[in-house]
């Protein structure tokens, strides 16, 4: 007896896959269809995913420098870890949802901080800061930012603020002690007129009384030109507090719809799986039929 052939194993291999691809061949409209119906229900499902809106806070961090305007000085304004910090806190994201009407929940995951910096700057230099909110309403976005921005800014802002106070009581204590001179200055000058005209004091009284108002008139001139140089410089150092140091939203949040998930991609998602699930139907439906034919014929 001869000993039987070897086979080639790839022979069964290949009948099948020959045979799948007619199966799939003759059922063409199933992967079709699949593919129609899958790229149908990608759109639908990106529709009823709905839309989400993005409302952006730009916040100036400011830069304290000494009581005398001299040096910059390290604070919470020029800790890049601040904001993030800060807006990502519970009394934060509490403060925020009593004042839009979100939910904590809701806010939690959905608030960013991005630093924006140009290139080569260091970023814990005077940055400017994107607060970030994402929610299903536009307006309850744009409310959660700026109440988040605002809080970062009430938080980094106490020692400028004090700054700011007092400089105030300076600019105020220095008016009113130069608009004091300036009344002297005006009685004094009065009074040297009147003695100057009058005809009821000898000469030498007339020279006495008018030497002595000059010296008050030089005095009083002098302390005007210190009351009045300090003056300016607490108006300078006001000025400078009020716009660099201290923090402030450049631009309030406003909301700009995002989808959440693009039509277009959800639809050649949909379609791809669509045509996968009916390329593997139309491959094993007829053997599917015919097992249960025969268990039903049996």
């Amino acid at each position: 007896m001869s000993a039987p052939l070897p086979q080639d194993p790839n022979a069964e291999r290949e009948i099948d896959l020959r045979a799948v691809w007619t199966r799939i061949s003759a059922r063409w409209w199933i992967p079709v269809a699949g593919l129609v119906l899958g790229a149908v229900l990608g759109v639908l499902a990106s529709v009823g995913g709905g839309a989400t809106y993005s409302a952006h806070t730009l916040l100036y961090l400011g830069q304290p420098f000494t009581p005398g305007g001299g040096g910059q000085i390290q604070s919470l304004a020029t800790n890049p870890k601040t904001v993030d910090a800060i807006i990502r806190s519970e009394a934060a994201l509490r403060r925020a949802a009593a004042a839009s009407g979100l939910t904590v929940a809701e806010l939690r995951g959905n608030v960013t901080s991005e630093v924006v910096v140009a290139a080569g700057q260091i970023k814990s230099t005077s940055p400017l800061v994107n607060i970030i909110v994402n929610a299903k309403a536009a307006r309850r976005a744009e409310v959660a930012a700026n109440t988040l921005s605002q809080t970062v800014v009430d938080s980094v802002s106490t020692y400028v603020d004090r700054k700011i106070a007092l400089l105030h009581k300076q600019t105020i204590s220095s008016t009113a002690e130069l608009a004091d001179i300036n009344a002297r200055v005006s009685a004094a000058v009065a009074e040297q007129q009147n003695l100057i005209s009058s005809k009821n004091l000898t000469p030498t009284d007339k020279l006495i009384a008018i030497s002595a108002i000059n010296n008050t008139l030089n005095f009083s001139e002098q302390r005007r030109g210190t009351v009045q140089q300090a003056l300016y410089l607490n108006q300078q150092l006001l000025s400078l507090a009020q716009n660099v140091e201290k923090s402030n939203i450049v631009q309030p949040a406003v909301a700009a719809e995002t989808t959440a998930t693009s039509h277009r991609n959800a639809a050649v998602i949909g379609a791809l799986i669509g045509l996968l699930l009916g390329v593997l139907l139309a491959a094993v439906l007829d053997p599917i039929l015919q097992r249960r034919n025969a268990q039903s014929a049996a």
